[in-house]
C-alpha cells in the first residue's frame, strides 16, 4: 500500500504533516503515522475503505524496540463495514481467535495465553473458560457490585468537587472501573497504583509516556504482566485457605463439570479483567465528558430526563468512542468475507471503531445522538462467543458516574484538548483538564 505518513514501527515522534488520503490506496493502517493523526482524517481514511470493493491488505510493520523474536507476518486484511464484521463474528468456526485476537503479529503461544486468556482462546477452551468465570459471578456478588459501583462513584465525585477542576481522566474517569474491579477481586487499596501503572503499561506499551523511548517494549510488557500475575497468584493462594466474599475466593473455588481455573489461568483473567474492564470503561467514561462539552445539546437532553435518556445515551457513547479499536481473527479454512477470497491461515483485523462509523448502518454516524435508535454498535464485541463478558458491568459504571457528575457538578466540562493514546488498538485518552463550579462535598 503507498503510504501517506512517516513511517515508524515502534511508536515515537512521527511525521504526520502530509497531507490526509482521500482514497482508500493512500492508507496504510500499519503506519503508527497513522494512528497519531486527527480524528476526522481517520474517519475519512476508514470511510474511503468503507466504500472500496473488498477487503483491503495490508503488509505487516516489522516490529523493533524489543528483544522478544516476533517474526513479520504475512500481512492482514482490514474488516471495516459493519455486515463484514457480524459475518466474522458470527462464524468462529471459520475465523478464530486462537492464533491471536488482541495483536496483529504472531505472538508466542506463552505470551497470548498470558495476557489474553479467554480472548485469544476458541472453543471447548474458551467455552471452559468462560462457564467457570461466569460460575464466580453469583447473583449475590452481582447485587453487591451494583451497591459498590454507586458509592465509588459518589466517593469519587466528593474528592474533587470542591476543587473546580482536575484531570478528568487520572482523578475520575480512571478511579471508578479500577476501584470496582480491585475491589471486586479483593485487592487491597494500597495495589491500586500499581495495578494502574501495569496496566496503562500492557495497554500502551508504544506510547512514549509509559514506555520511553529506549527501553524494551517486550520486557516492559513481560514486567508489567508478571507484576499482576503475582499480586493474583498470592491472592488466590491466601483465599485458598482464607475465603471471603470477593470474586478472587470464588474463582478458586468454582467448579464446573469437576474442572477448575488453574492459578496459571486465575492470573491470566486477572490481566484480562484489569486490562479490558479498567481501560476501557476509563476511556468510554473520558470520551463521554468530551463528547458533552462539544455538543452542549446533547448534554442538555441528558440532564433534562438523566434516568429517561441514559439507557441510549450510554450506547451512544460507546459506539461513537469505540474504546477498543480492533481485534483480530484467523481463517481455519478457505472462504469468502466482504467479496474477497481468503485463504486458511489469513488474518482479518476487525475494525470496530469503523463499523461502528458505516453509513449502511448509522444514519449521520457522524452525528453525536444520545437519543439514537436503534443502535446496533459493536462497541462491546459482536455477536458470538466473544461478545464482551463485562458490558453490563461497563454500561452500569458509565451511568452511575455520569449520573453523579451531571447531579452534583452539573456544569462540569472539558477545558482543552485530550492527550491521546498513541496506539492502533485502544482509542484512549491519557488526560483530560475539566472545571467545574466548586461545591462542599
Amino acid at each position: 500500500m503507498r503510504r501517506w505518513a512517516g513511517r515508524r514501527d515502534r511508536l515515537g515522534p512521527v511525521d504526520t504533516r502530509q497531507s490526509p488520503p482521500t482514497e482508500a490506496d493512500g492508507v496504510d493502517l500499519s503506519d503508527m503515522g497513522f494512528w497519531a493523526r486527527p480524528l476526522d482524517e481517520r474517519e475519512a481514511a476508514f470511510r474511503a475503505l468503507r466504500r472500496s470493493p473488498g477487503l483491503a491488505f495490508f503488509e505487516e510493520p516489522e516490529l523493533i524496540g524489543t528483544s522478544i523474536p516476533i517474526p513479520k507476518g504475512p500481512g492482514y486484511y482490514a474488516v471495516t463495514r459493519h455486515a463484514d464484521l457480524l459475518e466474522a463474528t458470527r462464524n468462529p468456526e471459520i475465523f478464530c481467535s486462537g492464533r491471536g485476537a488482541s495483536n496483529i503479529p504472531d505472538m508466542p503461544q506463552e505470551f497470548l495465553e498470558f495476557f489474553g486468556s479467554m480472548i485469544n482462546a476458541d472453543d471447548p477452551r474458551h467455552a471452559r473458560l468462560r462457564r467457570i468465570v461466569a460460575a464466580g459471578f453469583t447473583p449475590r456478588l452481582l447485587k453487591k457490585l451494583e451497591d459498590d459501583v454507586q458509592r465509588a462513584a459518589r466517593q469519587i465525585v466528593d474528592r474533587v468537587m470542591d476543587a473546580g477542576g482536575c484531570d478528568f481522566v487520572t482523578d475520575v474517569a480512571a478511579r471508578l472501573p479500577l476501584k470496582i474491579i480491585c475491589d471486586m477481586m479483593g485487592i487491597p487499596e494500597r495495589d491500586y497504583d500499581s495495578v494502574f501503572a501495569s496496566s496503562n503499561v500492557i495497554l500502551g506499551a508504544g506510547d512514549p509516556e509509559y514506555v520511553p523511548p529506549g527501553q524494551d517494549i517486550g520486557i516492559a510488557l513481560l514486567t508489567a504482566g508478571q507484576q499482576l500475575a503475582m499480586l493474583m497468584q498470592d491472592l488466590a493462594a491466601h483465599r485458598t485457605e482464607h475465603p471471603t466474599d470477593d470474586l478472587t475466593s470464588a474463582l478458586v473455588q468454582a467448579n464446573v463439570d469437576g474442572e477448575q481455573l488453574s492459578p496459571a489461568e486465575l492470573a491470566s483473567f486477572f490481566i484480562l479483567l484489569v486490562v479490558a474492564g479498567n481501560e476501557t470503561t476509563r476511556n468510554a467514561i473520558s470520551h463521554g465528558l468530551q463528547l458533552l462539552t462539544e455538543h452542549p445539546d446533547q448534554r442538555a437532553i441528558w440532564q433534562a430526563d438523566f434516568g429517561g435518556v441514559a439507557p441510549t445515551a450510554v450506547e451512544e457513547i460507546v459506539r461513537y468512542a469505540s474504546p477498543v479499536i480492533f481485534m483480530r481473527r484467523t481463517t481455519t479454512r478457505d472462504t469468502q468475507l466482504g467479496g474477497t477470497d481468503l485463504a486458511e491461515g489469513s488474518k482479518v483485523v476487525l475494525f470496530y471503531w469503523s463499523a461502528n462509523r458505516d453509513e449502511a448502518v448509522f444514519e449521520d454516524p457522524l452525528r453525536f445522538d444520545l437519543l439514537r435508535k436503534p443502535n446496533e454498535h459493536v462497541g462491546f464485541g459482536g455477536p458470538g462467543p466473544h461478545f464482551c463478558l463485562g458490558a453490563h458491568l461497563a454500561r452500569r459504571e458509565i451511568t452511575v458516574m455520569f449520573r453523579e457528575l451531571l447531579a452534583r457538578v452539573p456544569d462540569i466540562e472539558a477545558t482543552g484538548p485530550p492527550v491521546r493514546l498513541l496506539s492502533a488498538f485502544i482509542n484512549g485518552i491519557k488526560h483530560l483538564p475539566c472545571s467545574f463550579t466548586p461545591a462542599a462535598p
